[in-house]
């Protein structure tokens, strides 16, 4: 990564981990994937009944594998046939595991959630709550924060789902009401 970049986001980091302890939450700072699977093993106790939301952060470092191969009781709600068991699942967790559609530069966290599991669980249920978020995620207020979830996240993820909504189509919100809308 460039240099500039590194430093600039640890910079950033630094605002945003004194806006999370703000709110009552502990951040950390990871410079690459390794270090943020490091970090988040580390906050997972072993033996610990694991499960997670939406959160493709949370794949791409590497945590789920490594989750189903070590000592842990992953609920993996990709693999179960009914859905709502997996989600339910979340609120018993010790640990639940998501990400964010976006975060302000001092610490605001915005979910847009389609289903309600991981919000939800964010907020009501688990022991503890992890989220893995990268640097890209960051945006200057909340409402900059909503524009990306809604023009960013929202789209990439019906597509990712293949669902059939206006955003899907075109990339951006379309303030839809479709019955697969994730932000109505």
């Amino acid at each position: 990564m460039n240099e500039n970049i590194t430093k600039r986001n640890k910079l950033l980091s630094e605002q945003i981990i004194k806006g999370l302890e703000k709110r009552n939450m502990k951040g950390y700072y990871a410079e690459d994937k390794e270090e943020a699977l490091k970090i988040a093993l580390d906050l997972i106790n072993e033996g610990a009944t694991i499960t997670m939301g939406g959160g493709m952060s949370v794949h791409e470092i590497g945590l789920v594998e490594a989750l189903k191969k070590g000592n842990y009781n992953f609920i993996d709600r990709d693999e179960m046939e009914d859905r709502e068991a997996a989600a339910l699942a979340g609120f018993t967790a010790d640990y639940f595991l998501t990400s964010a559609n976006a975060m302000t530069q001092d610490g605001v966290l915005v979910n847009i959630d389609g289903y309600g599991n991981r919000v939800a669980a964010t907020v009501f249920g688990p022991g503890k709550v992890i989220y893995i978020a990268g640097m890209n995620k960051v945006c200057a207020d909340p409402e900059a924060a909503l524009k990306r979830a809604r023009n960013t996240a929202a789209p990439t993820n019906k597509q990712r789902f293949d669902k059939n909504t206006p955003c899907s189509k075109t990339g951006t919100c379309m303030n839809c009401t479709s019955p697969d809308c994730i932000c109505s």
